[in-house]
């Protein structure tokens, strides 16, 4: 959420900016100046009643001292009146506080200077190419390839719960646990703190990481328990630091773990979604950090170039993008996504995406620290998919179809313990 002192300071460069995420918040800002000046106007207002108050109530004392009843039972009906009238303007400040908030709470985070203009992914800027992009020749699909060596049950899933919902078999499950612990153990092994968090949130915590209200549409509820089931990790992990005050010697906070995360996105038809491309359901190694904000951009290279160690050892085609202000998410300020080459699709697949969200995450949930003065600041918080694994095993699956079979990375073979599916 931004800070309410940014739209007070500047409020036409609030507009400007959040106009790069082709969105139009001039009404918004005007509605919450206008409030904010009524706010603090009753908040004057009842200060001066307060002191009146006191006043009035010090001078009862004296009136009934020195014997002046009748002055003083005067004194006592107008206080009965401030009263009244405080608790009215209490009442108003509360409404208009409340309407403030759910203002706020409508309006993205600022993209960062460096942010590209744009509407859709196809002006997004590619920042980094590596590999050989080109097709295989009479490559099959992942859909076909799964089927062909029976490590994955499209149809199965869909019996038993939908579609969207895979069953993974035999050499199939045992590589997406691979790859699983392959991206665990390599987070621990560059220092982050591995955790493993419940699947399930309540609204605070929706809330406090971005995707209420913004996602309501897009997550799995559970109206009898009022949980949501989380769409990633990112979610559980950011808020173990809700409420909560931070040395400046606490940083950097760097956090991991592995979560199933469940999606209800709109259903579309083609190889866009097919297969893997799309699931409700998916697995996903996530890395979160929290950081002072002199050095949170330091960070996100930081991560960026781990995000990209992980892919060279899986020896994929990838390249990154920095995401146009139409392409990026409501929370984020800046975002990278890494993107694999499929062969046998012949496109591109995100398997990542990398972001600083600055204080705008911590400002919802109250995430501070106690700089070096002894001052209250807000931390930044960052994540990053490190990785999704769908798509990054369909670009296995397809990228390194032999006549042989499938043949597995160096990288995972000690984690699958075989080096080909055949």
């Amino acid at each position: 959420m931004l800070h309410l002192q940014t739209l007070r300071e500047n409020p036409e460069l609030v507009v400007e900016k959040l106009s790069v995420k082709n969105f139009d918040a001039l009404r918004i800002v005007e509605d919450i100046l206008v409030l904010d000046v009524e706010i603090r106007t009753l908040k004057k207002l009842l200060d001066d009643n307060l002191m009146l108050q006191n006043k009035l109530s010090k001078d009862i004392g004296l009136l009934f001292k020195n014997g002046k009843t009748d002055e003083a039972n005067r004194f006592k009906e107008e206080i009965l009146l401030l009263k009244n009238e405080e608790k009215e303007r209490l009442e108003s400040l509360l409404l208009k506080e409340n309407a403030v908030h759910e203002l706020l709470v409508l309006l993205p985070n600022l993209p960062h200077h460096s942010v590209p203009s744009g509407k859709t992914a196809d002006d997004n800027e590619i920042v980094f190419s590596e590999g050989d992009a080109t097709s295989l020749e009479n490559a099959l699909c992942h859909w076909d390839l799964v089927k062909k060596f029976d490590i994955i049950d499209f149809d199965l899933g869909t019996k038993i719960t939908g579609a969207g919902f895979p069953v993974y078999k035999g050499k199939g499950a045992r590589l997406q646990r691979a790859l699983i612990n392959f991206f665990l153990d390599s987070a621990v092994n560059n220092h982050y703190t591995e955790i493993q968090p419940p699947y399930f949130v309540n609204k605070g915590s929706a809330y406090a990481t971005g995707q209420l209200p913004d996602k309501d549409g897009q997550m799995y509820y559970i109206s009898l328990d009022d949980f949501y089931i989380i769409p990633t990790a990112e979610v559980p992990v950011t808020n173990i630091y809700r409420d909560m005050i931070l040395k400046e010697s606490d940083f950097p906070v760097k956090l991991c773990a592995y979560s199933a995360c469940f999606r209800r996105e709109a259903g579309s038809y083609g190889k866009d979604v097919r297969g893997l491309n799309r699931l409700h359901q998916f697995d996903k190694v996530e890395i979160v950090q929290i950081q002072h904000p002199e050095k949170s951009y330091q960070a996100l290279e930081e991560m960026i170039s781990y995000v990209t160690s992980l892919i060279q050892q899986l020896e994929l085609p990838f390249r990154i993008v920095k995401l146009c202000g139409g392409d990026m998410s409501f929370t984020s300020a800046l975002t990278y996504d890494f993107e694999v080459f499929s062969k046998a699709q012949q496109r591109w697949l995100e398997v990542s995406s990398v972001s600083n969200f600055e204080a705008f995450q911590s400002n919802r949930m109250k995430l501070r620290f106690k700089d070096e003065n002894g001052k209250t600041r807000l931390a930044h918080t960052l994540n990053g998919s490190a990785l999704a694994l769908p798509r990054i095993l369909a670009a296995l699956l397809e990228n390194n179809q032999s006549a042989a079979g499938i043949v597995i990375p160096k990288a995972l073979q000690n984690y699958t313990g075989f080096k080909i599916i055949d």
